[in-house]
């Protein structure tokens, strides 16, 4: 059983520090365990103590070489240092063994090998330096040298009680004494900087630094050891002392590698974990007195053993002593200038602290506010000491407290490591002192109910919390704001197109009880840029708040009403009346169509904008939601549904209807086939001649075209030139594309026509009729008639543009200028359309023309109607007061044209004188040059 769950079950990896440390431990084992023994032989001892340390030397010397090759960053000289080191005892071995095995004799008193070895201990005490934590000031420093003389005066005294006065009376050579000396004396220096520095060595990469001092320990221990009187004599290469050597080596040359893992480690979390040991910091206080305290009880070991004081321990004593007074004098002036500063820092931070404009809070574990600032009376309007001893969470809103305690819980139980403060807004109550504010709009002007909206930062503190809390309430009320506008028009403060959409996608998607019976109405305002261009746009905005206002007033609660741009409104029908049934469409649309109507009665009432009443009526379109609606389908429904009402005469309301989608598929199929017919040449043009009614001679042309379909079919302009008005709605961005390259095709194709007629000898004016809107476009400018005419040498007083659809939405003021322009070039502007209504007449207002046609319209009943004898007299009589022209267009009976002439009207163009003509019946015609007049002759004139 137990195996089969050992089989299933995985067994954890080993760290990844693990394998390395086993190797080496199997290395120092096995070295210790062949000294132990003696190798088995002399010989193979003597290269085992002599060349295997010099291997183990130079490996500590290539791993640290290495490292600090590759490695980049503070340490990289402390490993180059100790790489040296390393190095220096790998070629002292190397000589030992090469007297010793190679030349077979023992090594000289003073050899190479001896002063190699000196070598080691220098770059290992730079090394050591490198990796201490630097002192910041002079004073530290000068701690930093005091420290280490006092361990090394220490460690000077014992040793010199214990071993070194007897090695330095011995009757030797004087180099072989110094030698005797210098390796002690290097060694507590080395072993001083050790004990010194352990206590200052920074918190990065302090596994490899602690390695890194092991190694040197044991290596400085081992040289004790062999410099003491009874292992000297006794030493030769191979013995068990050598283990400690060369565990040393290996030891150093893992250093380097062993902290890889730490060095990504945060600067922060290393200096918790540092001040998670205060035993550290304790022992390196007490360092200088165990430091008195050793040469201490020096002195007392030679006056116990009965010699007198050395003189060499008494001096020593003496200046460890000395450097304890110097040091503990310098840390006292230290620890006064840093009281001082600290409590100049602790005024500093309770002058910032009292003199914010936040409020800072501390609380306690359990949520007791146990300080707050003094800014807390002007923020929160209530005295910092009433607010001391609360609950923290009976200030905030209860809407808020759930969030504000997820969000705390979450910030304390993260890792130290982690987030260091959040960021929480919420309410808070307000005191009595920020109720007593002004009120703006109806509302106290601080806080809402009491509430205030307050930011604060929060961060830890003995388990507890800081709070730098500051008053937000205007900023959440300015996003507010901000978002309000950003979802409503601004002019009627109705939702906008966006939100619009966005409501009418809720109200399909998520459908309730009665969401199945959606709908949505299109409305634009008849009429409504006569308002603008006669009263102003101010008295138009004026009108539109009003619309709004009205639209808003008539629509149930539940439904939205929205101002899309311009003139258009739009409304969202959601529900339906309890027990309906959703299969009765017809039901559906007849209450539907009540509400449209009686919003369009509501629109079409009287306005007072601008100071005068004003009169606008609604067209209407309304579509229904459908299963598998979008908003974007519904929403393009209902604005067919609209054009549809405009086009049948406007002031009306229609619902849609799928035939009115095929309509807008079949104007963009017309609207491909005619740019088609364009670039295949199936255009041509013909003209009407204009007569004069007094003598019937021709007095001018007027330019229609004709479109000759591959199949033979003569479609005329009624058919291809009418297109919706420039509204935006589907399909006009081709029907705008299609009349505008039409328009430039028939008036350059005028003017050539006209030139050559010119060249011939057949100069005779001609008329181009052009709408508003293409007049306006940035296609036809001035300057491009005025380069047409020239190209093609027609001069420009035999040009007539005649102006039709005077209510253009471009704008009354851009065609003004444009025309204005035209008409300092020579060219004649006519004016269609007069007596048609009251764009007619603002437009004879405003623009500059030499002709007035007028109406079809009116020129149709004038036989019959008296009153339309007098309209049209009065008309005639107005063009004549203003000494313009006047022509009659679609004089197409005798009687009219007696009736016209008889009325004072100057020029005819219609069937009772000639049909429009091809270019060589109109030759024939100039070169007849005049018409029979109606009454003498009241048939048509048809040229062969």
């Amino acid at each position: 059983m137990t195996a089969s769950i050992g089989a299933v079950v995985p067994r954890p990896p080993l760290p990844a520090g693990v394998v390395p440390q086993l190797v080496l431990a199997v290395l120092c084992a096995g070295y210790a365990t062949g000294a132990a023994l003696g190798w088995g032989s002399a010989r193979l001892a003597l290269i085992m103590g002599d060349f295997g340390l010099s291997a183990a030397a130079f490996a500590a010397a290539f791993s640290c070489l290495y490292y600090a090759r590759i490695r980049q960053g503070r340490f990289r000289p402390a490993w180059l240092m100790f790489g040296v080191s390393s190095a220096m005892a790998g070629v002292g071995n190397g000589i030992w063994g090469w007297y010793e095995v190679v030349l077979q004799r023992p090594l000289p008193e003073a050899s190479v090998a001896d002063f190699v070895f000196l070598l080691f201990a220098p770059p290992a005490v730079i090394g050591l330096l490198v990796l201490a934590r630097r002192p910041v000031t002079r004073a530290g420093w000068i701690c930093l040298g005091l420290d280490t003389w006092l361990i090394g005066g220490s460690l000077l005294t014992i040793s010199w009680t214990l071993a070194l006065a007897h090695a330095a009376g011995d009757d030797e050579s004087v180099p072989r004494v110094a030698l005797s000396l210098a390796y002690p004396l290097l060694d507590i220096v080395l072993v001083s900087m050790v004990l010194a520095l352990h206590f200052r060595r920074t918190a990065a990469g302090r596994s490899a630094i602690n390695t890194a001092i092991g190694a040197l320990v044991l290596t400085v221990l081992c040289d004790a050891l062999f410099t003491s009187p009874l292992l000297q004599e006794q030493y030769h290469s191979g013995q068990l002392l050598d283990a400690g050597w060369f565990a040393g080596s290996v030891l150093l040359a893992y250093a380097p590698w062993v902290g890889r893992a730490e060095e990504a480690e945060d600067a922060e979390e290393c200096a918790q974990k540092e001040r998670g040991r205060p035993i550290a910091g304790h022992i390196g206080a007490l360092a200088p007195y165990l430091a008195a305290g050793v040469c201490t009880l020096g002195i007392l070991y030679n006056l116990l053993d009965g010699r007198s004081v050395d003189r060499v321990v008494l001096m020593t004593a003496c200046t460890v002593v000395l450097a304890l007074v110097v040091r503990q004098a310098i840390m006292l002036l230290d620890n006064i200038s840093l009281t001082q500063e600290l409590a100049q820092k602790e005024n500093h931070f309770r002058s910032l602290v009292q003199g914010s404009s936040d409020v800072i809070m501390i609380a306690a574990p359990s949520g007791v506010l146990r300080y707050v600032s003094p800014a807390a009376l002007g923020v929160y309007g209530t005295d910092p000491e009433e607010l001391v001893g609360c609950e923290l969470a009976g200030l905030i809103h209860p809407e808020d407290l759930g969030r504000v305690l997820h969000e705390v819980r979450r910030f304390l139980s993260a890792p130290p490591g982690g987030a260091r403060s959040i960021r929480i807004e919420c309410r808070f109550r307000a005191g009595r002192g920020r109720r007593g504010g002004a009120r703006a709009g109806g509302q106290e002007a601080y806080g809402e109910d009491g509430w205030l909206n307050v930011e604060s930062t929060v961060n830890r503190h003995h388990n507890g919390l800081i709070f730098n809390s500051r008053d937000v309430t205007e900023r959440v009320r300015l996003q507010a704001q901000l978002q309000h506008s950003a979802s409503h028009d601004r002019l009627t403060d109705l939702p906008n197109r966006e939100l619009f959409t966005e409501r009418v996608g809720h109200a399909l998607g998520g459908r309730r009880a009665g969401d199945a019976n959606a709908a949505v109405l299109f409305i634009d305002l008849d009429g409504f840029k006569a308002v603008n261009d006669t009263v102003g746009h101010a008295a138009g905005d004026e009108l539109l708040i009003q619309a709004g206002r009205r639209l808003q007033e008539s629509i149930r609660s539940g439904d939205s009403a929205a101002r899309l741009g311009g003139d258009e409104f739009a409304v969202l029908l959601v529900g339906g009346a309890a027990g309906e049934n959703r299969s009765d469409r017809t039901g559906r649309e007849r209450r539907t169509r009540e509400v449209a109507d009686r919003l369009r009665v509501r629109l079409s009432e009287p306005y007072t904008a601008g100071g005068v009443e004003v009169r606008v009526a609604a067209s209407i379109g309304v579509a229904f939601a459908e299963p598998g609606s979008t908003p974007a389908e519904l929403m393009r429904n209902a604005d067919l549904a609209m054009y549809r009402a405009k086009q049948a005469g406007k002031a009306r309301v229609e619902l849609y209807a799928p035939q009115m989608q095929a309509e807008v598929v079949r104007r963009i199929e017309m609207a491909n086939r005619l740019r088609s017919a364009l670039d295949d040449g199936q255009f041509t043009l013909v003209h009407q001649p204009v007569v004069e009614l007094s003598s019937g001679r021709l007095a001018a042309l007027s330019a229609q075209p004709r479109w000759r379909s591959a199949q033979g079919i003569v479609h005329a302009p009624a058919e291809f030139m009418q297109g919706p008005p420039d509204t935006g709605r589907g399909g006009s961005a081709q029907d705008r594309a299609r009349t505008a390259e039409l328009a430039r095709w028939l008036l350059e194709a005028t003017v050539e026509q006209a030139a050559e007629r010119y060249e011939a000898g057949m100069g005779i004016p001609v008329t181009v009729r052009m709408s508003a809107a293409r007049l306006t476009d940035r296609g036809m400018s001035p300057q491009l008639v005025e380069a047409l005419l020239m190209r093609h040498g027609l001069p420009p007083g035999a040009l007539t543009i005649e102006v039709a659809d005077s209510d253009t939405r471009a704008g009354m003021d851009e065609l003004e200028r444009r025309l204005v322009a035209l008409r300092r070039l020579g060219v004649r502007i006519a004016l269609d359309g007069f007596g048609s209504g009251h764009a007619a007449i603002a437009a004879l207002r405003r623009l500059p023309v030499d002709v007035l046609k007028l109406d079809r319209g009116l020129v149709d009943g004038l036989a019959e109607s008296p009153r339309l004898r007098a309209i049209a007299a009065g008309m005639i009589g107005i063009a004549g007061e203003l000494g313009l022209d006047s022509t009659a267009e679609g004089v197409d009976l005798p009687e009219q044209a007696e009736v016209l002439r008889a009325l004072g009207c100057r020029h005819a163009q219609g069937m009772a004188y000639c049909e429009p003509l091809e270019e060589e019946r109109v030759r024939d015609a100039l070169a007849l040059g005049a018409f029979a007049l109606p009454e003498e002759d009241t048939s048509a004139i048809a040229l062969t």
